[in-house]
Parts: C-alpha cells; structure tokens; sequence
C-alpha cells in the first residue's frame, strides 16, 4: 500500500535518460498514484455560533474600572471599541431594535418607549402593545437568519415578542424582570445543548438589573455595584458553560450595551407650560426627550414660544434636529422634540411627578455619559484589538457577517470591525 505524502521519487529526474521505455512508464505510473494522493483542500469552517449579550445601561467607562473582572477580560483579551455610539433617542427599546436591524429609529418605528401612530395608536414598552408586530420595522436578525435556514433564540430582547414579517424566534420567552440572571444563562446553554438540527446559531442574553438599579438609586450606589457584580458571575457562568461543553472554540460571544447612564437630581426640572399655556400643548411623552404638537389653531403660538434654546433644554421641529442624530422624518415622531441637557428633564405642571430617579438616560448620542459598550471574542475576531468608536447600527451587519447570512437593508456598515475580523469579504 502506498502512504500518500510520504516517499517522493526525487532522484526520476535525474536518472530519466537512463530509464528503459519500460521502466518509464512504470515511473509515470507511480507519479500519478502519488498525484491521486494529494491532500485536498480543507473544507471552510463552519460558520460560528453567536451569542449576543445587552447589559442595559452599561455605560462604557465601566470597563476596565475593576468592577467587573470577567468583563474586563475579555476586554483585555479580545476585541474591544472605545466605546459604542448610540442612536438617538438613547433609549432601550429604540437602541434595542436598532442593534437587530441595523436601522435607525427614525426608519425602523420605535421612535420612543412610548409613542403613538397615527393608526395604531399607543405604544407602550410595558405593555402589550410592545408585543404586536405591526410596530417593529425593517427585519430583525432573528428574522434574516431563519429566513435562510437558521434557527434563533431569544432570552428577552425588545422586539422579539412580536410576530414581525410573520415570524418571531424558534425560541423565545417573553420578558420576565424577576427571572434570576443564572436561570436566564442556563437557558442560553439548554438551547446550545438542543441536537445540532434544532439548535440555534443566534441566541441573546438581556440583562437589564444595572439600568434598573441605577434608575433607582444611582450609579455608583451599592444597588448598582450589586448588580454589577451579578451581571459579571452570570457573565462568568456562561463563559465557563460554553468551555466546557467544548462551544467557546467555535462561539462568538459579543457583550454590548443599548446606551449609557448619568446621574440626576430629581428637582433638575424645566416645565414647558411655563413658556406657553397648557391649553396651547398636546404632550406625547416627556422626560429626557419630549415629544409634542400645538392644539389645533395654536400652532404659530407654541412655535413662537417652544423652539429653540431656553434654559437646560432645546427645542426643533421634527425635520430640523441635529443632524447626527438621523432623526425626524417618521410619521411617529411628534412635530416638535426637545431635548434635555445632561441631567435635566422636561416636563408638564400637570403630569403625575416621577419618582425621584437617581439615575437616567436618553440624553444626546454625543453625551460622554451615554457612550455604550461593545467587546466581543471568539474565533472569529482578532485578540488584544482596540476598535475607535462606531455607531450602533453598524452591529447587525457584522452580526449577518458572522453567520454568513445575507442581511437585509440597514443604515450600518462592516467597514469599522474588519481590523477586528479573522476573516474579512
């Protein structure tokens, strides 16, 4: 029996013009054997898993603060971005959805948490309004995938309760805040221990306990480090899950937040009725960011008095904000925002007072306090890379990127993460 790359007759040349037409032939026989060996080419790999990890509210100067070592490493170890430009409004549903579909708010629909369509009606994150599918725009990445024979999970993602396109996820659970963050990871590794014909390629993880936290008390308040240190073990349990089934050698695991956090004094306030009459404003929602329209006949009055600078806030008609935010021109949009400085709200004498939150979000993109993170490691990126900063809309197409799918139409790019890419198209 002949070995394939072991002998190699070198010395045939040599001795070609000495050989017998007999002997020739034979040798030429034995070449082609050995040629019939060769070692074929080795088969692409298969595409990875990915495993998509939110922390809401994670601002980015947390990592590398100690705070959270499993974080930190693989921050240190893997790729990492100055941080993660959000989209405007910086607000979780919104920046959720954005991160699904490469698309801005302003094309996707969810403009705000809440919001109201000329059809549709009320929106409500908290209600179930959130779970009918007529309000989510544009294709989420669960979608795509399985629309090209993958399979997706989903533990809790804004979006991924409704039926979009006339899908949701093979699997999903809708939103349970009291679900402990280790049942929710020991979900994500059940769904990776399912038969390889049913088990996903794209799974989420969303973890909200610090936004909650921080919105209560602060911070930088021991609620806050708590939650901290409970989102890192649970980072940390999965890691460990994924090694030791053997899944962290062909797993993407991409740890990034919706937008970042800052913190507020409750009496920081500017209310809008005192630069016009209540009767004169048809108020949307209102906060950080606040959407509103003139009562019928009143329009001249509330633009004379609403647009433009004023103390601690400013207001625009829709199609004139600030154009890096890539917002005002959906039907959902009220026709005036205004946006509240750092550590401001704008409010209605008339509204319910808000608890007195410590922490908020939902200021402009370009705030320091609502720079998001983005870290990722796995076989499919480079160790020890530091990206600069890059928008947020550009997640999904190196999501499409990693799962070898084509994605759908989206505002991003992958031109910003190919230094962090193995493998660039």
């Amino acid at each position: 029996m002949v070995e394939c790359g072991r002998h190699r007759p070198a010395s045939a040349r040599r001795y070609h013009r000495r050989m017998s037409p007999a002997f020739r032939i034979a040798l030429l026989a034995l070449l082609a054997l050995f040629a019939g060996c060769a070692t074929p080419p080795p088969a692409a790999p298969a595409a990875p898993t990915v495993v998509l990890v939110s922390i809401d509210g994670l601002p980015a100067a947390v990592v590398g603060s100690g705070r959270m070592p499993t974080l930190d490493a693989i921050a240190a170890t893997g790729t990492r971005a100055d941080w993660l430009v959000p989209s405007y409004p910086t607000l979780t549903f919104p920046n959720h959805y954005t991160l699904a579909t490469g698309l801005r708010p302003d094309r996707h629909g969810i403009v705000h948490n809440n919001m109201r369509d000329p059809v549709l009606g009320r929106f409500v994150s908290k209600e179930a309004s959130a779970r009918d599918g007529r309000w989510w725009g544009g294709e989420p990445i669960w979608n795509t995938l399985q629309r090209q024979g993958g399979i997706a999970a989903t533990m809790f993602w804004p979006g991924s309760e409704g039926e979009i396109g006339g899908q949701r996820p093979r699997y999903w659970l809708p939103f349970d805040g009291k679900k402990p963050v280790e049942a929710r990871v020991d979900q994500v590794l059940a769904w990776l221990d399912l038969p390889r014909e049913r088990r996903p390629r794209l799974l989420t993880l969303y973890l909200e306990q610090y936004d909650v936290a921080s919105h209560a008390a602060g911070m930088h308040s021991a609620q806050a480090m708590q939650a901290l240190a409970t989102i890192d073990a649970g980072l940390a349990r999965l890691r460990a899950g994924l090694q030791a089934r053997g899944l962290d050698r062909t797993t993407d695991l991409i740890v990034l937040s919706d937008h970042g956090m800052a913190d507020v004094r409750g009496e920081d306030i500017r209310y809008l009725d005192d630069l016009v009459p209540d009767a004169a404003l048809q108020a949307e929602y209102g906060g950080q960011v606040m959407g509103l329209r003139a009562a019928p006949g009143r329009e001249a009055e509330v633009e004379a008095a609403v647009l433009g600078r004023h103390d601690h806030y400013a207001c625009w008609r829709k199609g004139e904000t600030p154009p890096g935010w890539h917002f005002g021109r959906n039907p959902r949009i009220p026709p005036i925002v205004c946006q509240a400085d750092d550590g401001w709200r704008v409010w209605l004498h008339r509204w319910p007072e808000q608890p007195a939150l410590k922490g908020e979000h939902g200021f402009a993109p370009e705030d320091p306090g609502m720079r998001a993170v983005f870290l990722a490691t796995g076989p499919s990126f480079r160790p020890r890379t530091r990206l600069p900063a890059f928008d947020n809309v550009d997640v999904y197409p190196l999501l499409a990127h990693l799962l070898r799918i084509q994605p759908a139409a989206n505002d991003g790019s992958l031109s910003p993460l190919l230094p962090a890419l193995r493998e660039t198209p």
